[in-house]
């Protein structure tokens, strides 16, 4: 979308100074807009220079006896140095932006750069009446450096829309008079054929000195580009040289003038020099916009600008991109005509809207209309069939997905995602205390294969001084502590410290293994992890109903558990929502559903969420036992165990505690992670997300996917249909594939599972059927 800036300096003068200067901001098309106030001081300096500068400009074209567009009159500077107009080209912008940068003006700048993007065309009108003001350079503003596509426009304090008389005629070119003055001293055939290329699309009249009374008959019919090539000047008032004999000011041109602006004329081209008077004569008959030379213009430039412009103009380029693409390509000739991009200004009616060329034709022959028709139908009829193309293959693909048929490989597109997952830092919440194969040779173990009630005393009473938040002890228990171990019984009354059990399991006639008697069941987790049916760990349940004859009796796990204790300590609860979904503050856990993702006909027993694993091994900080009771860390254990969640777990491959899990291990190929570590990601999701903000998995609903499944084939169809080359269509697919390859990871990156494997096999089926049904109609 195209802006406008009108920066209107109002009453005042450089040689008193802008009180008031206002800048409205709005989109072009919109009539609401922001408005911003600011002043600007006297600069006087500004006055001396400019002149300065114009009088050696006009004696330099003098001497370089440049062919020139206007008489030059002997006189005022001799001597001319080039080594001065440069250093006065120079000085000018200088002036100008320290002039502009007057705080209180910056103030308006600074309001316009927050509101304005670098690659929005951007039109800034300059609204004043002071004429000193007109002539200069404002190109020239460091504003114009930075938005590449702003161009400025003069225009007046008062304008309004001319009543244009309505007509019916449909035309399929741009209709232009070209008027041709007086050629004595300068060379008028460049600009006839850079008029006559635009043949195809343009209606040209060519005027060649023409008789006042020919002129006035021409421009009473229907023009949409008057041009005039010749000279101009503006000393007492805009005056052209029609002819050798006829030097009229635009007055004696008034009422045809007129005639011609309610006829539709929208644009007039004075490639003359020293235009601003003739601008200024026709703003007042209401014209839309003129664009003239601020300046005497040596006729290769004058060429070389018209050239550029009606190209860029005609080409599609609105006014105003036109003009600055053609003015900035004026820059290769300023080594022999100096100053060449200050001269092309446009002078605009603010009434009147941002205009193209486009807008000035539309052929409407009644065979075009009935072609188009035809194709309209034709196309119509071809788009139905790839819609329904594209509904009959994805309604197969969602069949087969919910008959689980997709669900391997959509598992292992999910865990391939979070593989490819860039690393994050370990949990800086957690410590975990690993007991190893190392670990259970020295220590004693008891008959039941759990650490010893020496070796946790040991352990507890090294930790419990640097004040834990929370000790989570992921090895069984289901035998009381041994009287001569008053301590660990004391140590396990801890409110801290947490314990697990295991729940029955009643279709394979397990009993479970039940808890510590020590501990009670509000500091009690079952261990229980749900198993997908290749084995892999993905899923975390927090809640299950327990048969009350269960040896473990509690029903919260032991992630959730350890996880609320931790939260509890800074004023966090979980709690039920309205739509029964349990939350933790403002974080909700979304629970798992029969058909969830990628999971179909998914035993969803309790209550479960999706493991958003933490992308690094080890997923927190970890230390072994025979670390901490040997004493080596005793200096660390402070910062290693303060605050913390500790948890307690073995690494043995003895204990047969390993599970397989998306995610591969940075120093192993396997992918399976020890029970404690996979509890460590299951406490440290559910931390990260409460406290972090890091995403839960979510996924959409069935409605949702479906949609987006058959929105793959309807891009797979239309790739079929509009791509003849087999070849081409192989690379096509191929791209859009990767696209939606790249789409469905970024949102993964966000927490979001997409169907990536039914959207690209839905994609891949659509664009060969597609092309095999539709391949006779390209052969016909």
């Amino acid at each position: 979308m195209s802006k406008l800036v009108v920066l209107s300096l109002g009453n005042g003068d450089l040689h008193h100074g802008f009180s008031t200067v206002t800048a409205k901001l709005r989109e072009e098309g919109d009539a609401h807009h922001k408005q911003f106030c600011g002043s600007l001081p006297a600069a006087p300096e500004i006055i001396e220079l400019y002149r300065n500068w114009r009088l050696v400009y006009l004696a330099l074209c003098q001497r370089l006896e440049l062919n020139s567009r206007i008489e030059i009159e002997a006189g005022g500077i001799t001597n001319v140095s080039e080594i001065e107009f440069r250093d006065l080209c120079q000085q000018l912008p200088g002036k100008i932006n320290s002039w502009l940068n007057f705080e209180p003006f910056r103030h308006i700048e600074r309001q316009l750069r927050t509101q304005l993007d670098p690659a929005e065309e951007i039109r800034v009108i300059i609204e004043t009446n002071d004429r000193l003001l007109q002539q200069l350079p404002w190109h020239l503003w460091q504003f114009c450096e930075d938005y590449p596509k702003a161009e400025i426009a003069l225009s007046g304090l008062e304008y309004k829309r001319k009543k244009r008389v309505s007509t019916k005629i449909s035309k399929a070119k741009v209709r232009i008079l070209a008027i041709f003055g007086n050629s004595k001293g300068i060379d008028l055939e460049p600009d006839r054929l850079i008029l006559k290329q635009l043949s195809e699309l343009a209606e040209i009249e060519f005027l060649v000195e023409p008789p006042l009374e020919d002129l006035h008959d021409c421009l009473r019919q229907n023009w949409d580009i008057l041009f005039f090539a010749g000279h101009s000047s503006s000393q007492a008032q805009g005056s052209i040289q029609l002819n050798q004999t006829d030097s009229l000011t635009l007055d004696r041109l008034k009422y045809a003038l007129r005639k011609a602006i309610g006829n539709g004329l929208k644009l007039a081209i004075f490639n003359s020099c020293d235009g601003l008077g003739l601008a200024r004569s026709l703003a007042e008959l209401d014209i839309p916009q003129v664009i003239v030379m601020r300046e005497p213009i040596a006729d290769a430039v004058a060429h070389e600008f018209l050239k550029y412009f009606l190209s860029a103009f005609a080409g599609g380029q609105t006014l105003y991109t036109a003009v600055r693409e053609a003015r900035e390509r004026l820059e290769k000739l300023e080594s022999k005509y100096p100053c060449a991009t200050w001269l092309p200004t446009i002078y605009q009616n603010q009434a009147e809207p941002l205009t193209a060329w486009r807008d000035w034709c539309a052929p409407q022959e009644v065979s075009s209309v009935v072609e188009s028709d035809r194709a309209i139908g034709a196309i119509a009829h071809k788009l139905g069939r790839v819609l329904l193309t594209s509904v009959a293959i994805a309604g197969l693909v969602v069949g087969a997905r919910q008959l689980g048929i997709l669900q391997t490989w959509e598992l292992q597109a999910f865990d391939l995602g979070l593989r490819l997952r860039s690393r994050e830092a370990p949990d800086p919440r957690l410590l975990i205390v690993k007991v190893t194969e190392a670990d259970v040779h020295k220590q004693k173990l008891n008959e039941k294969r759990s650490l010893s009630d020496a070796a946790l005393a040991r352990l507890l009473e090294k930790l419990r001084p640097h004040q834990p938040q929370v000790i989570g002890l992921d090895i069984y228990r289901d035998f009381p502590v041994n009287p001569n171990q008053a301590k660990l019984a004391n140590y396990l009354q801890d409110d801290r410290f947490i314990a697990i059990c295991e729940v029955e399991r009643a279709k394979e006639d397990y009993p479970g293994i039940s808890s510590p008697p020590e501990i009670p069941k509000n500091r009690l987790g079952f261990s229980d992890l749900p198993v997908d049916s290749d084995r892999v760990i993905r899923r975390q349940l927090l809640f299950m109903d327990i048969n009350p004859k269960s040896a473990c009796v509690t029903n919260e796990s032991f992630s959730f558990r350890v996880a609320r204790l931790y939260l509890g300590t800074k004023g966090i609860q979980p709690q039920r929502n309205s739509q029964q979904n349990w939350q933790l503050g403002s974080v909700i856990l979304p629970q798992l559903e029969p058909s969830t993702g990628g999971y179909h006909q998914l035993d969803a027993l309790g209550y479960q969420i999706l493991l958003n694993y933490r992308a690094t091994d080890p997923v927190a900080q970890q230390v072994t036992l025979s670390e901490i009771l040997s004493g080596s860390l005793d200096a660390e254990l402070p910062l290693l165990v303060k605050d913390r969640i500790v948890l307690i777990g073995t690494t043995a491959e003895s204990f047969k505690d390993y599970h397989p899990t998306p995610s591969y291990s940075t120093t192993s190929e396997s992918r399976e992670l020890p029970g404690v570590a996979i509890h460590a990601h299951m406490v440290s999701q559910i931390l990260s997300a409460v406290l972090d903000d890091r995403p839960l998995l979510w996924w959409l609903p069935s409605w949702g996917e479906n949609l987006w499944i058959w929105g793959w084939a309807l891009v797979g169809s239309v790739l079929g249909w509009r791509w003849r080359s087999p070849l081409q269509l192989g690379l096509v697919t191929a791209t859009a594939l990767g696209i939606l390859s790249g789409l469905c990871f970024v949102l993964l990156l966000k927490g979001g599972w997409l169907p990536l494997i039914p959207a690209a096999i839905a994609g891949a089926i659509a664009t060969v059927v597609t092309y095999k049904v539709t391949q006779p109609e390209r052969k016909s």
